[in-house]
């Protein structure tokens, strides 16, 4: 048994709301910051933790993922948004 649980959206602050419109837009964005998107991630209550090297390892709604922090950009790349939006489908979260 699976048990998925949602975020009340009316929680998240106005900028976070505003990076996940963005990860979820199409076409997808290459100009999300990489911190916006960790912020958002602790603001949805997922764990983070490091990883080896530029990694970092999240939890969310028992789904895991392992993200790579883009470097020595600052903006996650197109390929990443759509690892992340995939990562937040699966964890039931939508914008």
């Amino acid at each position: 048994m699976t048990i998925v649980l949602y975020y009340d959206t009316m929680t998240l602050r106005k900028k976070h709301k505003s990076t996940l419109s963005a990860i979820f837009a199409e076409p997808t964005r290459a100009n999300i910051h990489w911190n916006d998107v960790e912020s958002l991630l602790n603001a949805l209550g997922a764990d983070c933790s490091e990883g080896s090297g530029s990694r970092l390892r999240v939890r969310l709604n028992d789904v895991k993922a392992v993200l790579h922090r883009p470097h020595p950009e600052k903006e996650a790349s197109k390929s990443m948004v759509k690892s992340i939006r995939r990562f937040l489908d699966e964890a039931g979260i939508e914008p």
